[in-house]
């Protein structure tokens, strides 16, 4: 889950043959009590549908979903709310142990992801304003 600000929150690391709205599901399971104050979760249109919203309502119910569909018009558009998700992984494929599935264990991929969101954070902290 990525905030506003392009940051890492949370992160769950499961096989290939896991789908993305049972992920889903399961990363915002993790969250639960977490972030009490969120309440909307934007996700592009792999999580639409019944499975998803239904899985969402048993472990999160107060938190509203917004599907961010992509443009049908075939040219470029930065979509807002689906540019930070997009953005951030842009950013974390930057690094390169995460750029191939080297690990043997999801702890251990996870524990990368995790290394190379703190130092994207860190870089954002450091910034000279000036």
């Amino acid at each position: 889950m990525v905030d506003t600000e392009g940051l890492l929150m949370q992160a769950v690391v499961h096989a290939a043959d896991v789908q993305d709205r049972d992920g889903g599901v399961l990363l915002m399971a993790t969250l639960f009590g977490l972030y009490p104050f969120l309440l909307k979760l934007y996700a592009d249109s792999g999580y639409r549908g019944p499975k998803f919203r239904h899985g969402l309502r048993r472990v999160c119910r107060h938190i509203n979903v917004e599907i961010v569909r992509r443009s049908d018009t075939g040219k470029f558009i930065v979509l807002p709310k689906r540019w930070i998700v997009e953005r951030t992984i842009a950013w974390l494929n930057r690094c390169r142990r995460l750029a191939k599935d080297w690990e043997r264990t999801n702890r251990n991929a996870r524990a990368f992801l995790l290394r190379a969101s703190i130092r994207l954070m860190l870089r954002k902290l450091c910034q000279n304003t000036t």
